[in-house]
């Protein structure tokens, strides 16, 4: 049986919290500085991983991963559109979320496999780096069909997506570890980096607590369909991400890694787009099924059932 690990429950404190209304808040500008902490070091790890590949052994891998994360959002609408019923232009900024990914998830993906002393591709990283562009493009397509016939402003969203916090630390991050392992320059910055990242992540997950119990209003409203859909597509998009990392030969760890992508939501980078390309969208509908259901799901117990998922199809080949 697999054991969750502790630094979630950090995640269930903070809802606590919110639920019982203490007056526990985490500091704006802290929670900030963890956010940027972790997305440099999420960055750092994997360049440093990344530095005993050779480049053109990722990018093909990288390229076909980041095109089939596409399909997400592509699914994800039609579902959200016609069996949820929501307006298109709800659904297509909730599919957005969804077929983004979030650091955050990812992070205690790599948490939860450095317990288990589990190796994973470096570039993984890069991947989930990338996968934020199609997925928020695509997200905007299909919704800006319900957003009122305004023209959307490409230019300012796609520098909003390539410019954005998250995508730039995590390019960052993956550059600076990246050269720091091919010259072996690492040790300087592990300690900080390395060594510091749960508990920066306990941290972390405790605010993310108190946003999630702030929407679950926004969630009880929409009724079973939206925590339906929060659980189960997750899983799905999980089994798919899983089953590529197969195909593609990765690690358990990485297949695992990739299944977490595939079902992780974006609740910082899609709400920050989807609020220039589709004014008309309920962000409460899009952060509260991604904040509020999905997130809470993955870190506490969808994370476990990836890594199975991982390890059933690596057991497959045996």
């Amino acid at each position: 049986m697999t054991t969750i690990q502790p630094v979630v429950f950090f995640f269930v404190a903070g809802v606590l919290a919110g639920v019982i209304k203490s007056d526990l808040k985490i500091p704006e500008a802290l929670y900030k500085s963890l956010s940027l902490f972790l997305l440099i070091a999420i960055g750092f790890k994997g360049g440093v991983s990344m530095a005993k590949y050779e480049i053109m052994e990722v990018l093909p891998i990288a390229a076909s991963m980041v095109v089939l994360a596409a399909l997400i959002p592509l699914t994800a609408y039609p579902i959200l559109r016609f069996i949820g019923k929501f307006t298109q232009a709800d659904a297509g900024a909730i599919a957005a979320h969804y077929g983004s990914v979030s650091a955050v998830t990812f992070a205690v993906g790599v948490a939860f496999l450095a317990a288990k002393d589990e190796p994973s591709e470096g570039y993984m990283v890069l991947i989930m780096a990338l996968m934020e562009i199609p997925a928020l493009v695509t997200g905007t397509i299909l919704a800006r069909a319900g957003a009122g016939g305004e023209k959307t402003q490409w230019g300012k969203l796609m520098h909003e997506i390539l410019t954005g916090t998250s995508l730039y630390l995590l390019i960052v991050g993956v550059l600076i570890g990246y050269y720091a392992g091919v010259v072996k320059l690492v040790s300087p910055l592990d300690k900080m980096f390395m060594d510091l990242f749960m508990g920066v992540l306990a941290f972390f997950l405790l605010e993310m607590g108190l946003l999630a119990a702030a929407r679950l209003k926004a969630v009880m409203d929409k009724g079973v369909f939206i925590i339906a859909f929060g659980i189960l597509f997750p899983l799905t998009a999980g089994m798919f991400g899983a089953y590529l990392g197969w195909i593609f030969g990765l690690s358990e760890g990485g297949t695992m890694l990739l299944a977490v992508l595939y079902a992780s939501c974006s609740y910082i980078a899609a709400p920050a787009a989807m609020r220039i390309a589709v004014p008309d969208a309920d962000p409460a509908l899009s952060i509260g099924a991604s904040l509020g259901v999905t997130f809470p799901f993955n870190i506490f117990i969808g994370v476990p059932i990836y890594w199975e998922m991982a390890h059933w199809f690596h057991g497959i080949a045996v």
